[in-house]
């Protein structure tokens, strides 16, 4: 076992594998693209690198499963299970890290009238998605489950506003020339 600075993926990981009782690394992709993605998205290499980092660190136990394909089935240890509930209790602030491709080309001089219909289109999707997710399960979620989902139904919403906005501007750009 070996101290490791744990990051939010961390801890993604282990309120996973936590809500779950015990899980294979792709068990937590589908489970953090399911339900955490309104908020937080993870890539797939991370999980499954922040499995093996967990393990190694003794946050994580494994026990391997013999029938079927030989999986790697993961469960919080004593210490994952304090290092989360530390985590849970931090009421640090850290500012948003907004990752938005389409603000990062426009920045850079992306062409509005190209990017704000195909990001319109997209958010609205996701925000369907969200919104259909949250009529069937919405009932059986805690409340700080539906909070955070609502929080990615209102991002998105915000989305769909902003480069309305932006396709509106562009074509009033426009037509001003």
């Amino acid at each position: 076992m070996t101290d490791v600075r744990l990051t939010t993926p961390s801890y993604l990981v282990l309120g996973i594998i936590d809500k779950l009782g015990e899980a294979s690394a792709y068990d937590v992709k589908g489970e953090a693209a399911r339900t955490v993605a309104p908020f937080w998205s993870v890539p797939h290499a991370q999980v499954y690198a922040q499995c093996d980092r967990l393990l190694e660190a003794g946050l994580l136990s494994q026990v391997r499963q013999e029938s079927g394909r030989n999986r790697r089935v993961l469960a919080l240890t004593d210490r994952g299970r304090a290092a989360l509930q530390e985590w849970l209790g931090d009421p640090e602030f850290v500012p948003v890290e907004a990752r938005e491709r389409g603000i990062l080309k426009l920045w850079f001089g992306g062409q509005p009238d190209v990017l704000a219909p195909v990001q319109v289109d997209e958010h609205r999707r996701t925000l369907r998605s969200y919104e259909e997710l949250a009529d069937e399960v919405g009932e059986l979620l805690t409340s700080g489950q539906r909070e955070a989902l609502e929080f990615g139904i209102r991002y998105e919403r915000m989305m769909v506003d902003f480069w309305t906005w932006v396709r509106q501007r562009e074509d009033r750009t426009s037509t001003d020339s």
